[in-house]
């Protein structure tokens, strides 16, 4: 294991988490633009994690660790202002996934997310939006008769699940929300 690479990646992830959680905290976030701090460290973060994957390839678990390949994940995930190089990472997470070098969750999540974001129908349901009330909602799925068939396969729950616990999670928020005012 790159144990150097591990720390810088994890730092990565961490910084991200921590620039979110600040932005909610002090009001600024949701917004419904790309907030201009979130995008800087996005674009950072995305610049570095490609000279990581051209010097070492995908930091897989075998490279750097369970944690600290999320953490890859997760900067490739945040790395909206370069579409191509999400795709990109989408081949080497389905090579990495194949090898079970990465959690196959990952790979659901990126695919679908780079697919909702060119407008195509996502392949596993990863994606929600929220409908008229607000309430979660699968973006459109590509052949949505086997998605549970495709979700299993890399280790996630079913489709209907994964919307109750959406679902459940925004009841709770409002609940919060209506404590609070």
């Amino acid at each position: 294991m790159n144990q150097n690479l591990a720390d810088e990646l994890f730092t990565m992830m961490t910084e991200d988490q921590r620039l979110l959680q600040q932005l909610f905290d002090s009001g600024e976030l949701p917004l419904d633009s790309y907030h201009p701090r979130m995008k800087a460290l996005h674009e950072q973060n995305a610049s570095r994690l490609k000279e990581i994957i051209g010097a070492h390839g995908w930091p897989s678990v075998s490279l750097v660790g369970e944690e600290t390949a999320k953490a890859a994940w997760l900067v490739v995930q945040h790395s909206v202002s370069d579409p191509e190089f999400m795709g990109k990472c989408v081949s080497l997470l389905e090579d990495a996934a194949a090898r079970e070098d990465v959690a196959g969750w990952q790979l659901a999540f990126l695919k679908d997310r780079v697919r909702t974001l060119s407008g195509e129908p996502q392949y596993y349901g990863t994606q929600f939006d929220t409908d008229e009330k607000g309430w979660p909602t699968p973006f459109p799925i590509e052949d949505s008769a086997t998605v549970n068939e495709r979700r299993a396969r890399l280790g996630l729950n079913s489709i209907e699940e994964r919307q109750e616990q959406m679902t459940e999670q925004e009841r709770k928020r409002r609940a919060n929300v209506e404590q609070t005012s």
